[in-house]
């Protein structure tokens, strides 16, 4: 393994950390390394080729006040596989808040935890403002380079998908939008149409965009909503996008004096969806019983219905006790939420919604073969949790046909990534593949790849890539195919 240490980062986090966010499967990293031929345990199937990326909240700086794990500078780890070996690289993503934050030697804008009154710098970004786009929520690959976002609206930085190189951010000729882009915008491999959305706390309250496979901003229009909403991922079909306008948003009246607390609200969930190339008043809506969505995983169009499957949260508001100390932190924990994959029917005749829960289980961060996005799938990846924790213990092969699922479960003290779905080359069927995730095994300071075929999960990884520094916990991932890479050969 031909290591090469890039940067060390400077960093004021104090050594004897105790915060539970920054320590343990959280502990974050400042060193960025090149690694060549990396060690394998196993063998690296041979039709296996392209790139693992996950972006991963990696804070720099103590908190002005408290410290969220959604706060962190955006690192993306990546690992790529080509002839059977493997190769790594991490980075920070340069971000201005980043390059801003390095010279001042502190954090300089709130987090999701704290008042933006803290804010030390003017400014700011995000849809309650006064906070610093970390770039650090999700990662897609559009015309040919990575792209990484914040999840409550920023810019959208482009980075060299081989080699990590932060290379600015994105202007669609001046015409990238005011409000920013959110985490979440999807690729549509059919077309290489990215389509993405924003929102804010100024009418519209939300946007929606299509970016064509040149990377041509080629339509904006608004998504008219009563008040300011906090909507967090998309899906869409050949023909429509859906977004969503979920009751769990800001306190209105506590939003008046600048205080951002998320409340359920009596109201329906609603659906919007909008023809890909639609304007606002061809929106159809559709209403539902009242949950709150992190995560969607697929859509598609059958007959007169769009099918969408997701993660339900039965308790969007979780209830911990009052003298828990580890409060702040189950809100983000997917058993304090009680999220199950489910599934709704918009019915484009009639207008009417019909739902049903899939699993009894809990489970969230799902993914897809990338090749079924927008049509008609059977499977899904998806993540278990540690209780009481936003950490993943497992992984899951959710089958929405039989009911049947096929289970991963880790060691004890070994947490894993949001996973990908990777067709193997010349791949015949949906499953047929690889599953991939990142470990941290916190007791042996190490971290892997895993690779399990996707038809046989549970005889365990045909391969552990092992990594040069044991990586954080981390958010959302994505899966390219060498076909994809600029360069990929070269």
């Amino acid at each position: 393994m031909d290591i090469t240490l890039v940067n060390r980062i400077a960093t004021t986090l104090p050594a004897d950390d105790t915060h539970p966010y920054r320590t343990g499967a959280w502990q974050p990293q400042h060193e960025e390394f090149d690694v060549d031929d990396l060690d394998v345990i196993g063998e690296i199937p041979d039709d296996l080729d392209g790139v693992y990326l996950r972006n991963t909240e990696n804070p720099i700086h103590p908190a002005l006040d408290r410290y969220h794990p959604f706060d962190g500078d955006g690192m993306v780890h990546l690992a790529g596989f080509r002839g059977g070996k493997a190769f790594y690289r991490n980075r920070f993503v340069r971000t201005a808040g980043f390059f801003a934050e390095q010279e001042a030697g502190q954090s300089l804008w709130a987090g999701i935890a704290e008042h933006p009154k803290v804010a030390v710098a003017e400014g700011g970004w995000g849809a309650r403002q006064r906070m610093k786009d970390a770039s650090s929520t999700d990662v897609v690959i559009h015309a040919g380079q990575a792209v990484t976002s914040f999840y409550q609206c920023g810019e959208l930085y482009r980075l060299d998908p081989l080699t990590l190189e932060t290379l600015g951010t994105t202007s669609w000729d001046g015409r990238f939008p005011t409000d920013g882009v959110s985490a979440h915008a999807k690729v549509d491999p059919a077309t290489g149409e990215m389509l993405f959305f924003n929102y804010s706390k100024q009418a519209p309250y939300m946007h929606y965009g299509v970016v064509n496979a040149q990377n041509e901003l080629v339509h904006y229009t608004e998504v008219p909503l009563p008040g300011p909403r906090l909507p967090h991922d998309m899906v869409f079909t050949p023909n429509y996008s859906i977004l969503n306008d979920c009751p769990l948003y800001w306190d209105e009246d506590l939003l008046k004096n600048d205080i951002h607390a998320a409340r359920m609200h009596d109201k329906p969930t609603r659906f919007a969806v909008i023809p890909r190339h639609g304007s606002a008043d061809q929106i159809r809506w559709f209403e539902a019983d009242p949950t709150y969505v992190l995560h969607w995983t697929n859509a598609w169009e059958e007959g007169d219905e769009i099918v969408i499957e997701g993660f339900f949260q039965h308790q969007p508001v979780p209830q911990p006790a009052a003298d828990d100390p580890m409060r702040l932190y189950r809100f983000v924990a997917i058993d304090y939420m009680e999220t199950r994959l489910h599934r709704w029917r918009l019915n484009l005749r009639t207008g009417q919604a019909t739902e049903e829960s899939l699993r009894d289980d809990f489970t969230e961060f799902g993914v897809i073969n990338p090749n079924f996005l927008g049509h008609k799938s059977r499977y899904v990846y998806a993540a278990t949790a540690v209780p009481g924790w936003f950490m993943f213990n497992g992984l899951v092969k959710h089958d929405t046909w039989t009911g049947e699922d096929t289970a991963v479960r880790h060691a004890d003290g070994v947490v894993c990534s949001e996973p990908v779905m990777a067709p193997r080359i010349g791949s015949a069927s949906e499953d047929d593949g690889y599953v991939l995730t990142f470990t941290s095994d916190v007791e042996n300071d190490s971290s892997e790849c895993m690779i399990f075929d996707a038809q046989a999960m549970t005889e365990g990884p045909v391969a552990r890539v092992r990594l040069p520094q044991r990586i954080s916990s981390g958010t959302h991932a994505t899966w390219a195919p060498g076909a994809d890479i600029p360069h990929w050969t070269a």
